[in-house]
């Protein structure tokens, strides 16, 4: 599909839009302190119509900088859109992620699209801002007083019944407003579309196929490419040899820019003929570390960075004076996103100009990085969101979108780039590897006195950013180096609940300089991180670090309730004092018809099939929610398998935009939660990754008995949107682990849980 070269202006005057601009100063300090302050974009997000055009026909088109990877933001942002200027859902459009025409929101992560959206000066705020100025058109119009009038599905209506439409409000009038900070919302006791299960709004072309993934993108002229990666992990190009391919019909070009190699041919299966058959020598890379011994290795290694997150001072004496101490190890592997599709790019780079259609979560930043590799003024490229495969975090959509421009600019042609599965297993960015260490200190009466842990997390970057093209292995292979990990001293964090990342425990209280910020009692407490460099590219990955810390503080938890005999859910009630986190965890609990337990406290068989019942809840770090999740397992101990039976969701995320939507959430979240609990882990030899296929890494596949989900939706009013996607995904190891530990007694403290770990823990119990 061919975009056309058209300027924003000109794209809302074919719209027959009410366009409103401004100047207004006193909105500039607000987004200068927020994340647009760095970001080269000629749209400015203080202006109304940056995010809203009302058109002549009384449709209206709205512009947001967060995307829809499949997480539902279509539908939820366009709710939103209609709830606002009161006009029926069906009369949005809503365009997102084109650099062209939608404002900078940085990337589309962290679950925060809805934080971002509907509690800042953002869309809804725009939206409220449209609203009130066409409410004023209509007084004027109709010579009545502002407050006096109603809207309804677009139509302003006054007392005496006369209205006026929005369509006959537009004309060819333009304003002169400000983004107005102090337009008022739609409350929620009185939302009409807000609140309300609305079916995903792309379900009927994903349904028929006619869906526009950026698979199917078609421009005229294009062409195919392939990228040949090395061998090994660091190995370096030491030549190669374009004759070898020359006999593919359709060859157009052999591209080679220091270690990138690719190839691009007439036609898909020419290319990836090409790719296979393509001579090139290597220098070969350092040897990857032993992954039997890995874990234990990188605890020795020098730290690059140390974060203190907290530390009461008094940590080592309190453990000195305890009745009892606890201790415990757990592990989390390297994974991969390994989205059922691979990645796919299409870019189209002319000598003065480049469009790229690309799956990224992050349009902008994907813009100046792609601008530093083309070497190309970034106000000259323009990056088009076109949905891929899904990923949650960075997996090879990045690195596709600079594959594909590198290969169109070298072969002077439109170029499409789909990676084979062994390029994108193999090269994308992992979720970090960690040890977690725990040790706390009991009283007599089985209370937690004091709460010590520590944790190496393997790392290597994050996403490219607007500036770091070699945080992924395309730029890398480019020559570009990827964000520095400086080292430094010990350092505390920020934030809102300043858990750093759910680093510490909800049950601490997570003071710092006398301000407590996480949900718990428990005071004597210390929290150090330390990250070490990763042989492996990591980012984000579905609660990124999130997940990994909290499987070892519920699991923790849990060996503590049992260490003291005392109930799990009761015991996590007795150290918590957050209300909110309370409240969800007492849900849960209800809705599963929790009955007191003490773990620990019986005799277990050693054979056949018993069952049981963990619970796990989470403060989600940062402006995400509250969560709580009961696990019922079977577990089979003669052969080690695992099989969740059915789940017990209880979710606070402050007001909720759509039931439906965060039900798709937490029942999505809890079945990725459970394949990368089960089974997903990256393997490696001395020289590359090995799990490289369906084959060798195991997610759950599609025969798997999926267990029913119970959700209970807290929906509060008066209280800030929170995100949701990334709750419920967090709890699901911890929950499982736990039901096993009552089931059978045993501790799993290594992920993912094969049969052959289970069984291992068997009979290490015995």
């Amino acid at each position: 599909m061919k975009m056309p070269e058209t300027s924003r202006r000109d794209f809302l005057k074919g719209c027959g839009a009410l366009v409103v601009s401004f100047s207004a100063l006193e909105c500039v300090d607000a987004f200068a302190q927020g994340p647009f302050a760095a970001h080269q974009s000629h749209i400015d997000p203080t202006k109304l119509d940056s995010w809203i055009a009302v058109n002549g026909d009384g449709t209206v088109t709205a512009y947001t900088g967060k995307c829809d990877m499949g997480q539902g933001q279509l539908t939820a942002q366009s709710q939103l859109v209609a709830e606002e200027l009161c006009v029926p859902l069906q009369r949005v459009k809503l365009i997102m992620c084109d650099t062209d025409l939608t404002p900078d929101e940085g990337t589309t992560s962290g679950s925060q699209s809805t934080p971002t959206n509907f509690n800042h000066k953002n869309l809804a705020q725009a939206c409220a801002t449209a609203r009130e100025a066409l409410v004023g058109m209509a007084a004027q119009k109709l010579n009545v007083p502002a407050g006096s009038l109603t809207v309804t599905d677009g139509v302003v209506t006054a007392k005496n019944g006369k209205q006026v439409s929005y369509a006959d409000l537009v004309g060819a009038h333009k304003f002169n407003l400000p983004l107005n900070p102090n337009a008022k919302r739609r409350p929620h006791n009185e939302w009409v579309v807000l609140g309300k299960p609305v079916n995903s709004l792309d379900r009927p072309e994903l349904m028929t196929g006619h869906f526009e993934y950026v698979h199917y993108v078609q421009v005229p002229g294009m062409v195919h490419g392939r990228v040949v990666r090395p061998p090994a992990m660091g190995a370096s190009v030491r030549h190669v040899d374009e004759s070898s391919v020359r006999d593919i019909p359709g060859m157009v070009k052999v591209v080679v820019r220091k270690d990138f190699v690719g190839v691009v041919a007439g036609t898909q299966y020419a290319a990836i003929q090409a790719a296979q058959k393509l001579k090139v020598d290597w220098n070969p890379g350092p040897p990857l570390p032993d992954q039997a011994t890995f874990f234990e290795e990188y605890l020795q290694k020098q730290p690059t960075r140390d974060t203190l997150f907290v530390d009461s001072g008094d940590v080592d004496k309190q453990l000195a004076a305890a009745h009892q101490i606890v201790r415990a190890r757990y592990t989390w592997p390297y994974q991969m996103h390994g989205s059922i599709g691979s990645s796919c790019a299409v870019a189209d780079v002319k000598p003065d100009s480049a469009t790229v259609w690309s799956p990224t979560q992050s349009a902008y930043p994907t813009r100046s990085c792609l601008a530093m590799i083309l070497g190309m003024p970034v106000d000259k490229i323009r990056v088009i969101f076109r949905r891929g495969a899904g990923c949650y975090g960075l997996n090879g959509a990045d690195a596709v979108s600079f594959d594909a421009a590198v290969l169109s600019q070298g072969a002077g042609r439109p170029v499409r780039l789909q990676y084979s599965r062994e390029d994108e297993m193999k090269w994308e960015n992992y979720g970090a590897a960690m040890v977690i260490e725990q040790r706390a200190g009991l009283r007599p009466n089985g209370s937690i006195a004091v709460w010590d842990r520590e944790d190496w997390a393997a790392d290597r970057g994050t996403r490219p950013g607007y500036d770091r093209p070699g945080n992924v292995i395309s730029g890398m292979l480019l020559g570009y180096e990827p964000y520095p990990l400086n080292p430094g001293p010990a350092k505390k964090p920020s934030g809102a609940l300043r858990n750093g990342g759910n680093v510490v425990p909800s049950y601490m209280a997570g003071c710092i300089d006398g301000v407590c910020g996480s949900a718990g009692t428990v005071r004597s407490e210390r929290a150090l991180g330390h990250t070490v460099f990763s042989p492996f590219f990591t980012g984000p990955l579905r609660s990124p670090i999130r997940i990994q810390n909290t499987f070892s503080n519920e699991c923790f938890m849990d060996e503590l309730a049992a260490r003291a005999g005392a109930d799990p859910v009761a015991y996590r009630l007795q150290h918590l004092s957050d209300e909110r986190l309370r409240a969800v965890l007492q849900a849960a609990a209800k809705a599963a018809d929790w009955k007191p337990r003490a773990a620990g406290k019986h005799s277990y068989p050693r054979t056949g099939k018993v069952s049981g019942r963990g619970v796990a809840c989470v403060a989600y770090e940062g402006h995400n929610g509250y969560a709580a999740l009961v696990a019922d397992v079977d577990v089979d101990l003669d052969t080690g398998i695992l099989h969740p039976r059915r789940f017990f969701c209880a979710l606070d995320c402050g007001p909720v935009s759509n039931p439906d939507g965060m039900r798709n959430q937490a029942e999505g979240g809890i079945l990725q939660g459970m394949s990368r609990t089960l089974g997903e882990e990256v393997t490696w030899d001395r020289e590359k990754v090995t799990s490289i296929d369906w084959n060798t890494f195991h997610s759950l596949d599609m025969s798997y008995d999926m267990p029913t989900v119970t959700t209970v939706l807290i929906d509060p009013s008066g209280v800030p949107a929170l995100g949701a996607g990334e709750t419920a995904i967090t709890l699901a190891p911890p929950a499982i682990a736990n039901a096993v530990l009552d089931a059978a007694g045993i501790h799993l403290r290594d992920v993912p849980f094969t049969p052959e770990r289970v069984k291992a823990a068997l009979q290490q119990q015995a």
